[in-house]
């Protein structure tokens, strides 16, 4: 119920409840927007290849905190152990990336600007949060182990080849 319950109150009220709430009243939904053929498949292809590569990232690591970590993705119930596996020794911050990718592919789907605008702000928001919040208390709660990752795994680009932590701490 924990892990059930996090999902509803932060990705999905981000990634579905708000954008809904953008949509409907608008009704800003321009599903191929008149564009030529071309662009139209265009659009639509890098949409539905972002929300399935964003769906992937949340879904990997809403399983990683669990089984690894020990806890949820959200701050009130957070991993107890440092997750250093699977894609995160790629990236830091895969969960935000997802929801980021979901966001960027339902406004390239339904062609809203004001779905993009909130993209934006949700992608400022994390990019505020994450240096200025989150950081400081994980490496409060994991110290040396949590500087270690930090200084060898980018927060947002992805290393190409997978840290090793066990050889690095």
């Amino acid at each position: 119920w924990r892990h059930f319950r996090s999902i509803l109150l932060l990705p999905v009220t981000v990634t579905l409840l708000i954008p809904g709430l953008i949509l409907l009243p608008s009704h800003a939904i321009y599903i191929g927007r008149g564009l030529p053929s071309a662009w139209q498949i265009i659009l639509l292809s890098g949409g539905l290849l972002c929300l399935a590569v964003g769906l992937w990232l949340v879904v990997q690591t809403i399983a990683l905190f669990a089984a690894q970590g020990q806890g949820t993705l959200a701050p009130w119930d957070p991993p107890k152990r440092l997750v250093v596996r699977g894609i995160y020794r790629h990236v830091r911050n895969p969960m935000i990336s997802g929801v980021i990718l979901i966001l960027v592919g339902e406004s390239l789907l339904v062609g809203s600007g004001a779905l993009a605008a909130w993209c934006a702000l949700v992608t400022l928001m994390n990019m505020l949060y994450i240096p200025l919040l989150e950081e400081p208390g994980l490496e409060e709660r994991f110290g040396t182990d949590y500087q270690a990752y930090k200084q060898h795994v980018p927060r947002w680009i992805p290393r190409r080849d997978a840290w090793d932590a066990d050889r690095a701490i």
